[in-house]
């Protein structure tokens, strides 16, 4: 297939509006992940989880979250008013994801968003794995921050087989994408410095293109089996050297870490991974 031939592909992939069968699927998630800048425009992801319903598509061109980050949330104050957002529903049990990106105003405790692009992804390296438990905390998870990945964080993220990358083009339009691999995948440089590769997906090249003129970005790497998150930003560097990169891939990304933010526990809770067949 030609240059030509991809970027009508698509382009019809992309619209503007929910279609019925996005809308469903949005109603039975129990999570989604947000992608937004702070008050400083530093990128971050945050991960938001509920009852089926929680996010709903309640007209073709808007979408409700019943929620938004908590206090201690990077994202807290800045989803307290309009914002340029990129939101990723992530379906671990069946391999399914879609994209939505779009503008969001505070509505009560939650958020309305306006979308702008509405789209689905390939199953391709998405572990699969099913929920064991939810159960809202009564009090708020410990909080950590910090400019280094202490040795704990370290382990946890040579462990993980999914994270979530926010990134935003030069407008400031904001987009939440997925990143999925066999553990230590997301490799540990340094204590301020990561890599992981770039899989060959659907051709959208939406991160990619973003981070090219962008080079701030946001990472979001769960603990599937306690609900915890580890929040970084800081800023990406493409690397194009075969020397660096690994089986499968078709580049190389060096994050900087520039802050860290990790909470202890969260109200959702998952079971082992049944890693993705086309892992490299």
């Amino acid at each position: 297939m030609g240059q030509a031939d991809i970027a009508e592909r698509v382009g019809r992939m992309i619209r503007p509006d929910i279609p019925a069968v996005a809308a469903g699927f949005l109603a039975e998630q129990r999570m989604m992940v947000l992608a937004a800048a702070d008050a400083a425009g530093r990128l971050w992801a945050s991960e938001l989880v509920g009852r089926p319903g929680f996010v709903r598509a309640v007209d073709d061109r808007t979408i409700t979250v019943e929620s938004r980050p908590a206090a201690a949330d990077p994202l807290h104050e800045a989803l307290a008013h309009p914002s340029r957002v990129g939101m990723i529903a992530l379906q671990p049990q069946r391999r399914r994801r879609m994209r939505v990106n779009g503008r969001s105003t505070p509505e009560g405790a939650g958020l309305r968003i306006v979308t702008d692009q509405v789209y689905s992804n390939c199953p391709k390296y998405i572990s699969r794995r099913d929920i064991e438990s939810y159960a809202p905390e009564a009090g708020s998870p410990a909080v950590r921050r910090g400019v280094e990945l202490d040795a704990d964080q370290r382990a946890a993220i040579a462990a993980a087989d999914t994270f979530f990358v926010a990134t935003a083009d030069a407008e400031g339009n904001a987009d939440a994408s997925h990143r999925g691999g066999n553990p230590g995948f997301l490799q540990i440089l340094s204590p301020t410095r990561l890599r992981w590769p770039d899989y060959r997906g659907n051709s959208m090249f939406m991160t990619l293109g973003n981070l090219e003129i962008n080079p701030r970005c946001g990472i979001l790497i769960p603990d599937w089996s306690t609900g915890a998150t580890l929040q970084l930003t800081g800023t990406v560097e493409l690397v194009w050297a075969p020397a660096t990169f690994a089986t499968g891939s078709q580049c190389s990304l060096d994050f900087t870490v520039a802050e860290v933010v990790a909470r202890s526990s969260g109200a959702l809770r998952w079971g082992h991974a049944e890693l993705s067949p086309v892992n490299p």
